[in-house]
């Protein structure tokens, strides 16, 4: 592949290594329709807990051409060109240092039977959270929402 994009796997691989180590105590909140739930917790597989923004990559030989790439010198952006993609948006902000400060993620996924939209937002060392809407024929709509913010 002649360019690849920035590695969301390698990254969030590298990143669940870390903070195994670090182990930090995670202030988790679940909601689901308006209903939430938090508590303090030890995350034991950060692969795992990070397992959606790991699957948001788009390293793909047949994607190459299905983004276009937009970059200043802090942010860089990946807008899919073919609406049917899963991964529609990612966003890596960078400080001075090239050092990822945020990045944002917009999956999307449709059939005849359901919508799914989901916003995924992680800050190294300080917050990840997942939002996703979901609008399934018959059942209707729900909303989720994780939110772990590190101690």
């Amino acid at each position: 592949m002649a360019s690849s994009y920035f590695s969301l796997e390698e990254f969030f691989r590298s990143e669940a290594t870390r903070l195994t180590k670090l182990a930090p105590t995670v202030e988790k909140t679940v909601s689901r329709n308006g209903m939430s739930e938090g508590k303090s917790v030890q995350i034991n597989d950060w692969k795992n807990e990070l397992a959606l923004f790991m699957d948001s990559d788009i390293n793909k030989p047949a994607w190459q051409n299905s983004y276009r790439v937009d970059s200043t010198d802090r942010l860089l952006t990946y807008t899919s060109t073919d609406p049917e993609l899963r991964t529609q948006k990612i966003s890596i902000e960078k400080d001075e240092n090239e050092k990822v400060k945020h990045i944002a993620i917009i999956n999307h996924a449709s059939n005849m039977l359901y919508q799914t939209e989901e916003h995924l937002d992680y800050y190294p060392d300080s917050l990840y959270q997942i939002d996703k809407q979901q609008q399934v024929r018959l059942i209707g709509e729900s909303q989720y929402s994780i939110r772990g913010v590190l101690q």
